[in-house]
């Protein structure tokens, strides 16, 4: 870890109104994955957005936006961003997603597979191409117009523009959690 979490006792009011706001909704929306430490400082990308808040809080706003306008199906979602995390080994992006995904109902066989980078079986027609465009992405290659085709069959136009959308957000997140080095708290369960 390259930096350490920040205390929101020693934040400045503008950054401790965005802290207590990333940990209000982080502690409803995903109150199973531990984002917060026992000094009530924020965890994963959340300490990097706060250490510099110039490009963290605009970062942080786009992800949210990615949340906010949501349409894709919970299980669709989470194979693209654990494609995406399995992709760039990216460990609290992992071990969040890998906790949201068994919520959502994704078996524990195909979050592993995912998490690993490879490529499950037994994936939805949604969840397929998620990865699949997913996949294509993150290696830097071009979607095939076939693959691009199909994906807006399933999932529309703007259902396409999302994922896109999507696999962006959450590979700047994976790029600053392992830039920084930011680790994953251990698992109890």
């Amino acid at each position: 870890m390259r930096i350490q979490p920040l205390n929101p006792e020693n934040l400045g009011p503008e950054l401790r109104f965005v802290h207590d706001e990333i940990a209000n909704l982080v502690s409803g929306s995903q109150g199973q994955v531990r984002m917060i430490d026992e000094q009530g400082a924020l965890l994963g990308p959340f300490a990097p957005m706060l250490h510099y808040p110039q490009f963290g809080v605009p970062a942080l706003s786009f992800v949210r936006t990615l949340d906010t306008h949501a349409t894709l199906g919970k299980t669709v979602r989470e194979v693209a961003i654990l494609t995406v995390g399995g992709m760039f080994g990216a460990r609290f992006e992992l071990y969040a997603h890998e906790i949201m995904a068994e919520a959502f109902g994704l078996p524990p066989g195909i979050i592993a597979l995912l998490a690993a980078g490879g490529q499950p079986s037994g994936l939805s027609d949604e969840e397929a191409i998620a990865h699949t465009i997913a996949q294509c992405l993150v290696h830097g290659r071009i979607v095939p117009e076939s693959a691009y085709r199909h994906a807006v069959k399933l999932l529309g136009r703007d259902g396409v523009a999302e994922l896109f959308f999507l696999v962006g957000g959450y590979s700047l997140i994976a790029v600053i959690l392992n830039g920084f080095d930011m680790p994953a708290p251990e698992r109890t369960a």
